[in-house]
């Protein structure tokens, strides 16, 4: 199983910028995948969540109505579209991806075990 990100790259503040995952190896019904990030020095922190089945979503009160995670699921892709990015949004943003997960535990970065290898984001004027 392999998990790709990419579309990464350096914007100004208030820019939009998509991010995408490249899934493959098997296939992904009944798995959640979502979008984590990590600045320097700091924790990995949970961005959005999307159910490969029913298209339901999640999402950190820090990035709510300025980010939307979709998938497709001919392509086997997961895409994060960023808009009115801030500096506080740099980091360097994976996927991840995994089955069984409950409700309560799918902001948890311990409850996936398929990671992408990320992708930076920098917002910077």
């Amino acid at each position: 199983v392999q998990l790709q990100a990419s579309g990464g790259g350096l914007v100004q503040p208030g820019a939009s910028l998509r991010v995408s995952c490249a899934m493959s190896g098997r296939t992904f019904r009944g798995h959640h995948v979502a979008w984590f990030r990590q600045a320097p020095g700091k924790e990995r922190d949970f961005v959005a969540v999307i159910k490969w089945n029913d298209r339901t979503t999640g999402y950190a009160d820090s990035v709510k109505g300025r980010f939307t995670i979709s998938r497709e699921i001919a392509d086997n892709m997961v895409y994060l579209q960023m808009n009115s990015l801030t500096a506080e949004d740099t980091a360097v943003y994976y996927c991840a991806a995994a089955s069984g997960v409950i409700t309560s535990s799918r902001t948890r970065a311990d409850a996936y075990y398929y990671w992408g290898q990320g992708t930076q984001v920098t917002v910077s004027s």
